[in-house]
């Protein structure tokens, strides 16, 4: 494909290595009958080898300007010219019993959203292989007591088991980022949480962590479970949010809902 220039807005850098993206699709290992979606094809690096194993793929590109290049060379992809985290993603369901498998080099500034956007549709997806700041994968994977553990460890822990792949260098991209980046790939579980719980886990975690060096009691206090009545959790809320591992915040959030639904629903 002619080659575009990237853009900063769009957080782009294009995977140029061979090796790395054999790496990757082999890890993906794509089948004939997976539904596939691809986030940010860009020049088509990934996408000219997950043709070649499946027939369902759904490439997501927000950059207009790579779209008739892209219809062009693939015209059997089914390309939608869109911001993925703006799509509903249970339209992307052919067979409801096929759930979705999402790859991409994802841009480092919208890691976040995208696995949250992951997470809010985690029911439907089976797996995801994604390209992120190395920094980030290390968030994600990062035991408790560490320094690293946070919001984003015990929420993608929670809803998927973590493989933390390969480094891979800045050599590899167009335009080279300025930090190493990883590829991890992401299994997610069958949910426990019903959707309220799952909506309250969320933000439960996030006030835990609101306050990083105070007690979870003051940075609870400080959030919408300020009227929360914790004495018979059985969590101690003296430790810090990080001295918690990811079942105790599953407990705390049913023990939440259980004893003082009324009060949150009303905040």
């Amino acid at each position: 494909m002619q080659k575009v220039k990237a853009l900063k807005r769009f957080g782009q850098n294009y995977l140029t290595d061979s090796n790395i993206i054999n790496k990757i699709i082999s890890e993906f290992s794509p089948q004939p009958n997976d539904n596939l979606i691809e986030i940010g094809p860009g020049l088509g690096a990934l996408t000219e080898k997950l043709l070649e194993k499946a027939r369902l793929l759904t490439s997501v590109e927000i950059d207009r300007r790579v779209i008739d290049q892209l219809r062009k060379k693939y015209p059997q992809l089914n390309l939608i010219n869109a911001d993925f985290l703006e799509l509903d993603l249970s339209e992307l369901l052919i067979n409801k019993n096929e759930k979705l498998r999402i790859i991409g080099n994802i841009p480092y500034n919208l890691t976040s959203p995208i696995l949250f956007k992951m997470i809010e549709s985690n029911e439907i997806i089976k797996d995801s292989v994604l390209t992120v700041q190395l920094e980030v994968a290390k968030r994600i994977t990062a035991k408790k007591g560490t320094k690293d553990y946070g919001i984003l460890a015990v929420l993608m822990q929670h809803f998927a088991d973590i493989k933390l792949n390969f480094k891979v260098s800045p050599n590899v991209f167009y335009p080279k980022p300025k930090v190493y980046s990883a590829v991890i790939h992401l299994f997610f579980k069958e949910n426990c949480l019903k959707e309220e719980e799952k909506k309250y886990f969320i933000k439960m975690v996030k006030a835990s962590f609101g306050n990083r060096r105070k007690t979870l009691k003051n940075s609870l206090s400080n959030s919408i479970f300020s009227t929360v009545n914790f004495l018979d959790s059985e969590i101690d809320l003296t430790l810090r949010a990080e001295q918690l591992d990811v079942e105790d915040f599953v407990r705390l959030t049913k023990f939440t809902l259980a004893n003082n639904r009324q009060s949150l629903l009303n905040t």
